[in-house]
């Protein structure tokens, strides 16, 4: 029977059992982070893609307080899980508001935090073709390259700068090719792959400006 890996506040009072997912020891968690405002089936498609192609054993949403590198705040937090639960129907993926739970604003911290609490869990992170591009504005991106893998999913238009960006080109030697994804899972980071995947060009911002969040 496989031994249950907990968070540390798993221990503490009765109350906070339940506010974090479980996982198995040896799982491979995909970590798919952003503001969801609103929620779409292009994330539902690279998140289907991501388990399949990464060799995931499930994937997990986390739906974001904020976006730091957003002026605009998004729609209220309760309002994005809804319309993501929504869209989101898999039995190997959970829509969650870790962050908000955690108090952490960036990735860097989210990580450092899970890892912690999940010790023999491996996570990945992955993220759309349009954040690796401007991935280095991150705070501590480097730090992030190397304590996980990343999981790319090529999204309309951002293939070529997504490849000619700064993170992908210091950490060009550590590229896992697209046909061999599945070894992303058993990588040791710094490792990251780059997918092609086939093109589902909705996008939140879009959604927004039409006003029709039933989209």
């Amino acid at each position: 029977m496989p031994v249950l890996s907990a968070p540390e506040t798993f221990r503490g009072p009765f109350s906070l059992r339940y506010q974090f997912p479980y996982a198995t020891a040896g799982q491979v968690i995909g970590l798919l982070g952003g503001s969801f405002d609103p929620a779409h089936e292009g994330h539902a498609h690279i998140t289907r893609e991501a388990l399949k192609r990464f060799g995931l054993d499930r994937v997990w949403w986390l739906v974001s307080p904020g976006n730091p590198l957003k002026k605009r705040g998004p729609a209220p937090l309760e309002t994005r899980m809804a319309r993501a639960r929504q869209v989101m129907q898999h039995p190997r993926v959970e829509i969650t508001d870790i962050e908000a739970k955690l108090g952490t604003q960036y990735t860097a911290q989210t990580l450092a935090k899970l890892r912690q609490m999940y010790p023999q869990v491996r996570f990945v992170w992955l993220m759309g073709a349009d954040n690796m591009a401007q991935f280095h504005l991150w705070q501590d991106w480097r730090g992030i390259m190397e304590s996980v893998p990343i999981g790319v999913l090529a999204r309309p238009g951002q293939r070529i700068s997504a490849r000619m960006s700064r993170a992908a080109a210091l950490y060009a030697p550590y590229r896992i090719a697209g046909r061999m994804g599945q070894q992303l899972s058993r990588s040791e980071a710094p490792a990251w792959c780059f997918v092609n995947v086939p093109m589902n060009a909705t996008s939140s911002t879009n959604i927004r400006a039409r006003g029709d969040w039933s989209a």
